[in-house]
């Protein structure tokens, strides 16, 4: 099994997913249902976690597919056109549902804090999800036409083979400035999810008693600002060089690493129980260990990011 084998058993998440969570979402604005509402804000934020290894390992398959057909003599500008428009819809799709998946979690945390979220962001999730729910249709069927020619349009005209991968490869290694920007802005990301999330963590775990999880909630939007701006720098890095990343395995690590990273994120922001740790209060057994759990795999993406530059496949 390679990386293409894991992209077509998991692109199917988040394409039936965002498309039920958007169901949902309008469903609960009819009815006027919070409940219905919450459940629908937190599957838009499961597929925007799932949307980032689908991509991934979409640029793996993309890969595979091309170097088999330069092998075999088999590549054709129909496919190249194919494979450059999937592309192209897939990073569109990519930043709408980022963007769609930031707002639910804003939500949901406004829901935790204020008992319901501002109206203002549930426009903003709706007019997203909508968005990305129509852009990854169009991507998963522009996926199916690469593989299975016989639902291919023969009367369609070939498209361009230009793809934004190249054109974002081209500028940031044509312009210096671009991969220590990016860099900065990653290490910036890190620190403020790394810094929430060990603040979270000592709290959970016996220290720094004297303040309640209700005031540390606040801390998390910033520690969420730092997962997007890790996502938004990361994909740069990515795009610049897909093969660089593809064929390293510390590369796979972390991103398997940050997915679940996020879902401890939407432990902290979801249940009840870490909510109910009150000052001088102990937590209870299973937030700490959710705590010390996601603080390790937080560790283990700095450590295999780390580890990128060193390992070569």
């Amino acid at each position: 099994m390679n990386y293409a084998h894991v992209h077509i058993v998991i692109n199917h998440v988040p394409s039936l997913g965002t498309l039920v969570g958007v169901g949902l979402l309008i469903l609960s604005l009819i009815k006027n249902n919070d409940s219905l509402k919450k459940i629908s804000l937190q599957i838009l934020v499961a597929m925007a976690l799932m949307v980032l290894p689908t991509y991934v390992t979409g640029g793996s398959a993309q890969h595979i597919l091309q170097t088999r057909a330069q092998a075999t003599h088999s590549v054709s500008d129909v496919t190249n056109g194919l494979i450059a428009a999937h592309q192209n819809s897939a990073i569109l799709t990519l930043i709408l549902i980022t963007i769609t998946g930031t707002f639910a979690w804003f939500g949901l945390w406004q829901f935790r804090r204020f008992s319901r979220p501002g109206s203002g962001n549930i426009f903003a999730v709706l007019i997203f999800s909508i968005l990305s729910a129509g852009f990854i249709l169009r991507t998963a069927n522009m996926g199916g036409d690469i593989s299975h020619p016989e639902i291919r349009d023969s009367a369609a005209a070939p498209l361009s083979t230009s793809g934004w991968q190249d054109a974002v490869a081209s500028f940031t290694n044509d312009h210096s400035w671009v991969w220590p920007t990016m860099e900065t802005i990653h290490y910036i990301g890190m620190c403020l999810l790394f810094g929430v999330a060990l603040i979270v963590t000592v709290r959970m775990l016996g220290m720094m008693k004297g303040i309640p999880f209700n005031a540390l909630h606040r801390l998390l939007p910033m520690g969420i600002l730092g997962f997007v701006l890790n996502v938004i720098s990361g994909m740069v890095f990515f795009l610049s060089d897909p093969p660089l990343y593809i064929k390293n395995p510390a590369f796979a690590a972390k991103i398997a690493l940050t997915v679940f990273t996020g879902i401890g994120v939407v432990y902290f922001t979801l249940f009840d129980k870490p909510w109910e740790v009150g000052p001088e209060q102990n937590a209870p057994l299973s937030v700490k260990i959710f705590a010390a759990s996601t603080m390790i795999l937080l560790l283990g993406v700095m450590y295999f990011g780390r580890l990128l530059p060193f390992i070569n496949h």
